[in-house]
């Protein structure tokens, strides 16, 4: 056999040797059978379309399919060769501003994900404050934030990184998210900023974002104390403008002067893409932007990378332009009526408690145990995943409410109803199966979903 032709990797040796895995591969192989390998060894994880864990966005038209395929050799840092590849960006950020009620004109960033869009914003909080700190002749060397335990783990790694102290405020049963009452007694002259979240990975819900910001002007008012307010709106950024666009949560409140948002959650856009805009370009702290003349041409650079591909940009501007305000909210409506489906389902079941029926969310369906049983959240999750290929987490929500078990549905654009239909079936099916057999084996209960997913 001729191993240079496209033949069915199963009819060759190739399929009979061992993956390469650890040693550096002396010789290589046809691409075919390289492909081929790959592809079986992928063929072993869960199927996208039943990963109701993960916010990332899964799929995209062929249209915007072959625009990735097209861009994925252009180096988005290269301005100077790409110019209208940075402008598009540009483009995005214009349009992202008008989507969050920038007052005028203003700037930011793409970046990675929201990782990086909060790194950035929470730097030049620090930077920020660090300013007014010395131009009134105060010491600066003991910057804290504020948030909520409802936050990504990023808000934690930000701090450890830029040594800067984390003031988190624990939830408690009931009580998933943080509202003005939990932050002010946080507050002081070294808080550099609060953070506040726009549809949490645990249930969806938002901080009282409306009162936190009343809060920081009071104290502006009363105490001389000028707070600003990060939004960290990874997922909440491209739902609440189109389900809720009466709640101000944006730039139409005072104090908030920077969003992040993920292009690859409800964004749809194919990991990884994430934007951070500022209210006013005065907010984007000056120290933390370079100008660098890289080939031949003079940028001005703020981001933690260097060096990565233009395609997801490119795929921004590609579902901007493609939904516009009208696409996006048939989207999110779609996926809503969807959500509000399978809570339906899962609370006719009679087993359930949906958290946080009929609040502002995420197109998602949070719910628990109503009654302690033989089996628990984490039993189902397994049962689900193991025997009916559906990734649902199971997980316990951050101090004070660690005791507290849910399990958490995302209902995204390529869940139809009959999606839904068999999903609550399969979780009725799950809970009869663990009644059957008295609960979980021991060897069952280990945490195959441990955690929310993002």
């Amino acid at each position: 056999m001729n191993a240079q032709q496209p033949h069915d990797l199963y009819g060759t040796g190739f399929s009979a040797r061992e993956v390469p895995s650890a040693a550096f591969p002396v010789e290589g192989m046809p691409a075919y059978a390289a492909r081929y390998l790959i592809e079986s060894d992928l063929a072993l994880e869960g199927d996208p379309a039943r990963n109701l864990a993960t916010f990332v966005t899964t799929w995209m038209e062929p249209e915007a399919q072959t625009l990735i395929s097209e861009n994925l050799h252009r180096n988005f840092i290269d301005h100077a060769e790409y110019p209208r590849t940075a402008e598009i960006e540009q483009r995005c950020i214009r349009m992202l501003a008008d989507l969050f009620h920038a007052p005028g004109e203003t700037t930011g960033a793409r970046t990675q994900g929201s990782s990086e869009a909060i790194m950035l914003g929470a730097l030049s909080l620090k930077w920020k404050w660090r300013e007014r700190r010395k131009a009134a002749g105060l010491p600066a060397d003991r910057p804290n934030l504020i948030f909520g335990g409802d936050v990504h783990v990023v808000w934690d790694k930000f701090c450890r990184y830029f040594d800067v102290e984390p003031r988190t405020v624990p939830l408690r049963p009931e009580k998933y998210t943080i509202g003005p009452e939990d932050v002010e007694p946080h507050i002081d002259e070294n808080t550099i900023g609060v953070a506040a979240v726009l549809g949490t990975t645990f249930t969806g819900h938002r901080d009282d974002i409306g009162g936190i910001n009343d809060l920081l002007v009071r104290l502006k008012a009363e105490r001389g104390l000028d707070v600003p307010l990060h939004i960290d709106a990874a997922s909440g950024g491209f739902v609440w403008p189109f389900l809720y666009p009466d709640t101000a949560w944006d730039f139409r409140l005072e104090q908030v002067r920077s969003i992040n948002v993920s292009g690859h959650k409800f964004g749809m856009v194919y990991p990884g893409i994430g934007w951070l805009v500022f209210r006013e370009t005065a907010d984007l702290a000056d120290d933390l932007v370079f100008e660098e003349n890289y080939l031949g041409k003079t940028d001005r650079t703020f981001t933690l990378n260097f060096s990565t591909g233009s395609a997801m940009v490119v795929a921004q501007y590609f579902t901007l332009i493609r939904y516009g305000r009208a696409g996006y909210e048939f989207v999110m409506r779609n996926m809503q009526s969807n959500a509000e489906a399978l809570a339906d389902r899962i609370e006719a079941l009679g087993r359930f408690e949906i958290i946080g029926r009929h609040d502002e969310q995420l197109p998602l369906v949070a719910f628990k145990l109503r009654e302690e049983q033989d089996y628990d959240e984490f039993d189902i999750a397994w049962q689900l995943s193991a025997e009916r290929g559906w990734m649902v987490p199971a997980y316990t929500l951050p101090p004070d409410a660690q005791d507290v078990k849910i399990m958490r549905a995302l209902v995204k654009r390529t869940m139809t109803l009959e999606h839904v239909e068999t999903l609550a079936a399969d979780i009725d099916g799950a809970c009869r199966t663990l009644e059957a057999k008295g609960g979980a084996h021991p060897r069952e209960r280990q945490q195959v979903v441990t955690g929310p997913g993002h």
